[in-house]
């Protein structure tokens, strides 16, 4: 999966947030979009998302074996980030099998529960997890989906160490020949992207 970028650009009222954005991402390479708080960042990684649609320019999604353009993109890509909401009625294992309706999961919810160290936790509503173990499964879902696209904003947002360290665990494990791209002013979250992007660059 390729993306591209072309004359991308976003505006809220008469404000632009990013303008004039050409680049192209490539399958198995990892990316981070850096900048200071409220430049841009997750706004740049939604429109890629296409959570949010740029005001100028395209987001071009297509297979790097095919000149086609893929039109339902969100099916090839998993997203993680703080402002995304759980449905916290349903227990940690509901809710991984209530996503896997929508996108694949490589392992069973059991599995990727005890990966996530959230195995004694797979009967407990959500609305009882602390924040770091909602964060752990808002990256199961993210990383444990079959998808050949990997978006991450602040995704150590409310991890301790031992988090932290999982997370690593699973770019190292969970990412080969995937694209991903990391939202992030914190190096150690995407201190080891190979390609760095300045939003301040595109004001």
């Amino acid at each position: 999966m390729k993306i591209s970028l072309q004359d991308a650009g976003k505006r809220y009222n008469r404000e632009w947030i990013f303008r004039h954005i050409n680049y192209e991402f490539f399958p198995g390479v990892k990316y981070a979009i850096t900048g200071a708080n409220g430049s841009g960042k997750s706004t740049l990684l939604q429109v890629i998302a296409g959570a949010i649609l740029q005001s100028e320019g395209k987001v071009i999604f297509q297979k790097t074996s095919q000149p086609k353009l893929i039109p339902e993109a969100y099916k090839y890509l998993s997203i993680a980030a703080p402002y995304l909401e759980l449905v916290e009625e349903m227990t940690a294992s509901e809710f991984l099998l209530f996503h896997s309706k929508f996108k694949p999961l490589t392992k069973e919810p059991g599995v990727i529960l005890e990966e996530m160290e959230l195995g004694a936790a797979a009967s407990k509503q959500i609305r009882y997890f602390s924040s770091g173990m909602k964060q752990r499964l808002k990256l199961a879902q993210a990383f444990f989906s079959e998808t050949p696209v990997v978006l991450l904003d602040e995704p150590t947002t409310n991890l301790d160490t031992n988090g932290i360290a999982l997370y690593h665990h699973l770019i190292s494990n969970y990412t080969t020949g995937r694209l991903v791209i990391v939202s992030s002013n914190d190096k150690q979250e995407y201190g080891f992207c190979e390609e760095v992007i300045r939003i301040e660059e595109y004001k």
